[in-house]
């Protein structure tokens, strides 16, 4: 009797471990749907100048970003690209980067380049630039402002454009840095409508006013010729 009990135990194993581990697994929250603070960051900068922790961008584009941000060196500026899937509650996506910079410097004795942190939030599609105090004489707050909102903003709300959208805020940095010109925020373009072939109320009113000039000219024809055949027969 003891030997079908040990069987059916046997086969009920299995079953008690894929549910553990389900259980599990809804225990354990994903790590991208998490909220991050400056906490959440090594303590120390990292080597990597793409730090793709919401996993926005392809390989290829780290490559060609890591390459943009080092070309920044030449102007001694250590920029960074940090993209988190969503903020800490209270927490302001240029507080993140002021309190990276913070914990990035120490107490910056160690430290001889001005420093960039561009950031982009995935939950709702926002940038952030901020730099050390010593790069604000050269890319004074405005600017940083109006790249985080506008150069950077514009290709993330149109389509979540992570690539693009940091391309364009390193393009417009780097203007600034060694022409000392500013291309300015992108300018918004109106989009024509395109053209349909459905026709529109004012083509549809002129349409029916003309079939029923039509349709009136014909019978004014037709009946007296009408009535003439009938009444001569």
């Amino acid at each position: 009797m003891q030997l079908p009990f040990a069987l059916a135990s046997l086969r009920s194993l299995p079953r008690l471990f894929w549910a553990l581990l389900l259980t599990l697994a809804c225990l354990l929250p994903a790590q991208g749907a998490l909220a991050m603070g400056p906490l959440d960051f090594p303590a120390i900068p990292p080597i990597t100048r793409v730090i793709d922790t919401a996993d926005l961008l392809s390989r290829a584009a780290i490559t060609d970003l890591d390459h943009r941000l080092a070309a920044l060196e030449e102007d001694h500026i250590q920029a960074k690209l940090v993209t988190l899937r969503r903020l800490d509650y209270g927490l302001d996506l240029a507080d993140l980067g002021h309190q990276l910079l913070e914990r990035w410097q120490g107490d910056g004795s160690a430290i001889e380049d001005g420093q960039l942190v561009m950031l982009i939030e995935a939950q709702n599609n926002t940038a952030a630039v901020v730099v050390s105090n010593d790069l604000l004489d050269q890319l004074p707050a405005s600017l940083l402002s109006s790249t985080g909102t506008s150069t950077m903003g514009l290709p993330l709300r149109e389509g979540a454009r992570y690539r693009q959208a940091s391309i364009d805020g390193i393009d417009r940095l780097a203007s600034v840095l060694r022409d000392g010109q500013d291309p300015g925020p992108p300018q918004l373009v109106e989009r024509l409508a395109l053209e349909s072939n459905v026709p529109s109320r004012d083509e549809t009113q002129s349409s029916n006013a003309l079939t029923w000039v039509v349709v009136l000219l014909t019978l004014g024809t037709l009946v007296p010729m009408i009535t003439w055949w009938v009444f001569s027969r």
